[in-house]
């Protein structure tokens, strides 16, 4: 089970970096891209695989639950607002129109915030 926890866990850090990464390269544009929604998704989906796997196998996650809550709840606030970043720049510019400028930096803020609380929080 430590080997598919890693798995999970190496999608949760690629999943991430698809998201900040998404959001600094276009933090000077109107757009946003459409691989942010993907990341976010992905960190979810292996978020929560992780979770379920530690609680099931026992394998020592480090973190309080409460920090595990917090951050499942940050990544689908950040998962939905990506989606609908995605859905209002679909509408223009081949999926990279303009999206809400707050929208988009509640993305990226959000982002580091979830960050900040898998390093320093435990």
């Amino acid at each position: 089970m430590d080997f598919l926890f890693n798995v999970f866990a190496f999608l949760h850090f690629v999943g991430w970096a698809i998201v900040l990464g998404g959001y600094v390269a276009t933090v000077t544009k109107p757009g946003l891209y459409r691989g942010v929604f993907h990341g976010a998704a992905t960190a979810l989906v292996s978020g929560i695989a992780m979770m379920a796997i530690s609680g099931a196998a026992n394998v020592p996650t480090h973190f309080h639950d409460g920090t595990l809550i917090a951050k499942l709840a940050i990544t689908v606030v950040i998962t939905v607002l990506a989606f609908f970043a995605r859905r209002q720049g679909a509408k223009a510019d081949n999926g990279t129109g303009a999206v809400t400028p707050w929208m988009k930096h509640a993305i990226g803020g959000l982002t580091v915030v979830n960050i900040i609380l898998a390093v320093f929080v435990h």
